[in-house]
C-alpha cells in the first residue's frame, strides 16, 4: 500500500515550544477517504492531534497503546484525538471505521521530544472528506472512491468506481440480493478466527470478475469486518540451497466495486457481500487467486479463500 501525503487546504502555523526559541510548525489538512491508501500523521509529544471524520465513528483500533493514545467519545461521534505518550521516537498504525462501513488507515509517526528531530510539520487537524466529493488523491491521480449505493440497500456499504457502467451495477445489485436470500449457506470454519465464510456465485463480466460471499460471526463477541480484497500469490523457491522452504509473493488486484451489508457483526450475526475486481488475463501455474476477508483487529491474519482463476459462470451484465 502506498502512502497518501496530505493534500489541499494545508495551513502551516509556527507555534512556540515552552520558553525556548524552538518552534513547531503545525499543519491543518483536508484529504479524501480512500481505504486503499495510508495517511501519514506526524505527531509531537505534548501536542494532541484531531481527526475529523465525515460521519459517525464506530471503532478505533490502535497498534501500539504503549506509545500513543487514541480517544473517541460518543458525545463527539465524528472526532478522534491522537497524541504520543512517550518522548522517544515512535511509530504505529491506527484504523478508524465508520458507521457506513468505510474506514481509513493511518501511520502514526512521532520523531520524539526534540524539536530538532522533527522532520515534518505536526498535523494538528486532519479533516477527512466523504468519498462522494470526488476529491483527487495527490499521488494516485484517480477518483478517491465511490458513487452512492442503490436506494434499495442504503444500509449497505459500497465501493463503486465512478466509471462503472449501469449494466454492471444492475448485475452487481442483483447478485447482492440473491446472496442475501440464501437461507442456509454452507459455512467454512477457519482455525483461530471468529468468523465463518461461504462463497456464492462467481462470474465473468466482460474483463472483470464478480463473486458473492457471506460471513458469519460464530463467536460470542462482536466482530468488525473490513472491506474485501483480492490477491494473487506466487510461491518462489528460496536462494538457500540447504533449505527447502519457499517464500510467497502477493499482489493486490484492483477492486472495481463492492457491496457489503454491514461491517459490524454481533454474535451470530451475518453479512452478505459482492465484489467486482480486475482479474488478469493469464497467470503462471504457481500463482493462486484468493478472496481476502479480515477482521479489523486481525488485519495481519486475514482469511484467504481460494478462488478458481476461470469463473464457472459467464455473465453479460444483464
Amino acid at each position: 500500500m502506498k502512502h497518501c501525503w496530505f493534500m489541499p487546504i494545508a495551513l502551516l502555523l509556527p507555534l512556540q515550544l515552552n520558553a525556548t526559541d524552538a518552534v513547531v510548525v503545525a499543519r491543518v489538512a483536508t484529504i479524501a477517504i480512500n481505504p486503499r491508501e495510508i495517511t501519514v500523521l506526524h505527531l509531537h509529544p505534548e501536542f494532541e492531534s484531531t481527526i475529523r471524520m465525515p460521519e459517525e465513528v464506530t471503532s478505533v483500533i490502535l497498534g501500539s497503546p504503549g506509545e500513543f493514545k487514541a480517544e473517541h467519545s460518543a458525545d463527539e461521534p465524528n472526532y478522534v484525538y491522537v497524541k504520543p505518550i512517550t518522548k522517544e521516537p515512535a511509530q504505529s498504525n491506527l484504523l478508524i471505521a465508520m458507521k457506513s462501513g468505510q474506514h481509513v488507515t493511518l501511520e502514526l509517526v512521532s520523531d520524539g521530544a526534540s524539536i530538532a528531530n522533527q522532520s515534518q510539520p505536526v498535523d494538528f487537524l486532519i479533516e477527512y472528506s466523504s468519498a462522494r466529493s470526488f476529491l483527487i488523491s495527490s499521488d494516485s491521480g484517480a477518483l478517491a472512491m465511490p458513487t452512492p449505493p442503490s436506494k434499495e440497500r442504503e444500509d449497505a456499504t459500497s465501493g463503486s468506481d465512478a466509471g462503472t457502467g449501469s449494466a454492471q451495477l444492475s448485475s452487481l445489485d442483483g447478485e447482492f440480493k440473491e446472496q442475501a436470500r440464501v437461507n442456509a449457506p454452507k459455512w467454512t470454519k477457519w482455525e483461530g478466527q471468529q468468523i465463518e465464510t461461504s462463497i456464492g456465485d462467481m462470474r465473468q463480466l466482460s474483463n472483470e470478475t464478480m463473486i458473492s460471499y457471506s460471513i458469519l460471526n460464530s463467536s460470542n463477541q462482536p466482530v468488525e469486518i473490513l472491506p474485501p480484497q483480492i490477491q494473487i500469490t506466487e510461491r518462489t523457491a528460496t536462494k538457500k540451497k540447504k533449505k527447502e522452504g519457499k517464500g510467497i509473493i502477493s499482489d493486490q488486484l484492483e477492486i472495481r466495486d463492492y457491496r457489503l451489508s454491514t461491517t459490524r457483526l454481533e454474535p451470530g450475526g451475518r453479512a452478505d457481500g459482492v465484489v467486482v475486481f480486475d482479474r488478469p488475463n493469464f497467470k503462471e501455474s504457481t500463482e493462486k487467486l484468493f478472496l481476502e476477508i479480515a477482521q479489523a483487529d486481525q488485519v495481519d491474519h486475514p482469511v484467504l479463500i481460494r478462488l478458481p482463476f476461470t469463473p464457472p459462470i459467464s455473465g453479460n451484465g444483464n
